[in-house]
């Protein structure tokens, strides 16, 4: 282990022998850290917090700090980080609000610099949040979503996978997987570029484009679409996995440019 001798570690905390803490760290309360992680200068890391292996966690990022929402009283709440994250300069990423709640962060993700996750986000695998990018408590991110910079996502908004939002773009609807979706929730198109860089063949690309022709078409009754989306031959597991998410949203989902 490596920890600079301007370091400030809480002896509650569980940090292993192959972690690299770098100067005037602070770490604070009973913080778990596994190997291969780097604490870079000035990060602070506190709550009852879970820090997976080879994560990089870059100068004045705040990890596991309370929650900011005034039904938090001090009770034990935690956040839980996967394996080889980047965390960049000045990322802020919340405990969870009720007791026992918890925010979690996959693997694989790369948040840049001033992203923000609020209290109680659940953010998937090879995910990226560019710089300034801002998700809402109970904000739910699908695996290999691409967040441009300063977005912002409202509170219990989901994510689909493979999504894409524009820089300076906000939803407070859920977000449907494959979708490029620009200005307020606003469905652009389909993300071919990261479904091809992710493996996603022709046919496949084919089957979920043809979905989207029909479920975002401007003023489309999207009950009515969804009935004919399903009663397509045409229809893959991925659309399937589409209209799954579509139906099951809470909030409505984006729609259709005009």
């Amino acid at each position: 282990m490596t920890i600079h001798p301007t370091a400030i570690i809480d002896p509650k905390s569980e940090i292993d022998s192959d972690v690299e803490i770098g100067p005037y760290v602070v770490i604070d309360g009973a913080v778990t850290i596994k190997r291969g992680t780097r604490v870079m200068a000035h990060a602070y890391l506190t709550g009852w917090t879970e820090i997976g292996e080879d994560n990089e966690i870059h100068p004045g990022a705040v990890l596991g700090a309370a929650p900011q929402d005034r039904a938090y009283k001090g009770q034990e709440s935690y956040l839980r980080v996967g394996d080889r994250n980047i965390f960049r300069e000045h990322v802020q990423v919340h405990r969870g609000t009720a007791a026992g709640s918890a925010t979690v962060i996959g693997s694989d993700n790369f948040l840049m610099a001033t992203a923000h996750v609020g209290h109680n986000c659940r953010v998937g695998d090879g995910v990226i949040l560019a710089n300034g990018a801002l998700l809402g408590g109970h904000v739910q991110v699908g695996n290999c979503v691409f967040l441009s910079g300063n977005c912002v996502v409202h509170q219990f908004v989901r994510i689909g996978d493979y999504a894409l939002m524009r820089g300076l773009s906000a939803t407070s609807r859920d977000v449907p997987p494959y979708a490029i979706i620009d200005w307020q929730h606003t469905v652009r198109g389909v993300n071919v570029v990261g479904l091809k860089r992710a493996g996603f063949d022709e046919a496949r690309v084919r089957a979920i484009r043809a979905a989207f022709r029909i479920l975002f078409r401007p003023g489309r009754n999207l009950a009515i679409a969804l009935k004919e989306v399903e009663q397509s031959k045409r229809a893959s597991d991925d659309v399937t996995a589409l209209l799954d998410f579509i139906k099951s949203s809470t909030r409505g989902v984006c729609f259709g440019a005009d």
